[in-house]
């Protein structure tokens, strides 16, 4: 979607075997900007239309897209900062020099209980399992709100049906193990193990939405 010239066709090239496991970025902000909750900050959005920043770890990431489709649906306009990788994005909004981002859960959650940063909600529609005590942003009047960080298999769309069924049952069978389930806990993400229907129709759902945020924000991406 990002890319216009890519050497192959994510539909008629790839062919879906099981979306693997998923999880949340948290919407975090510094502790001096005055807003304590999506409510608020969105209130102040609109008090102060362009005024406010959001770093992200470069133009077309998970971050960026994550804060494009909370500009899209709150009617507010924050002003990207793209940073080259994380990293750089943390240390400023630590410092406050820009005093909003999309992070990684696990990543946020030390400085979150350090009072470094405060956490404003989650991006998928649940809550997380791992920091249950951060609302959902969908909680905060943004309904639909969803930005998933997933990681899927796919294999050549010339694979035959029968390998790819046995490939995504012994895929979940794998996904399921005990030793597996906590390491991909202790990395903030939890198991889905859809199947390869399920998978398309999931990322179906997933293209069109970054599609619309893409368009809507006019971001291109650069090879």
């Amino acid at each position: 979607i990002l890319y216009k010239r890519l050497p192959f066709d994510q539909t008629r090239d790839l062919a879906p075997v099981s979306r693997l496991a998923s999880g949340p970025l948290v919407l975090v902000v510094h502790p001096s900007l005055p807003a304590n909750s999506i409510k608020e900050l969105i209130a102040l959005g609109r008090k102060r239309p362009g005024e406010i920043n959001f770093g992200s770890s470069g133009a077309g990431t998970l971050p960026h897209l994550s804060a494009e489709l909370f500009n899209s649906l709150s009617g507010i306009r924050m002003v990207h900062i793209p940073y080259k990788g994380a990293g750089a994005a943390v240390t400023d909004v630590m410092a406050g020099r820009v005093p909003v981002y999309f992070m990684n859960i696990l990543q946020s959650l030390s400085l979150i209980q350090a009072g470094k940063l405060r956490a404003l909600g989650v991006t998928t529609p649940e809550r997380s399992p791992i920091a249950p005590q951060i609302p959902a942003i969908a909680e905060g009047g943004l309904s639909g709100f969803d930005m998933t960080n997933w990681y899927g298999m796919l294999v050549p769309a010339t694979t035959q049906r029968e390998v790819i069924v046995k490939l995504g049952a012994e895929v979940t069978r794998i996904l399921r193990l005990p030793e597996l389930l906590r390491r991909l806990a202790d990395d903030g993400m939890t198991v889905v193990a859809s199947s390869p229907e399920q998978f398309a129709e999931f990322l179906a759902r997933e293209t069109a939405k970054f599609a619309r945020v893409i368009e809507a924000a006019g971001i291109k991406g650069t090879l």
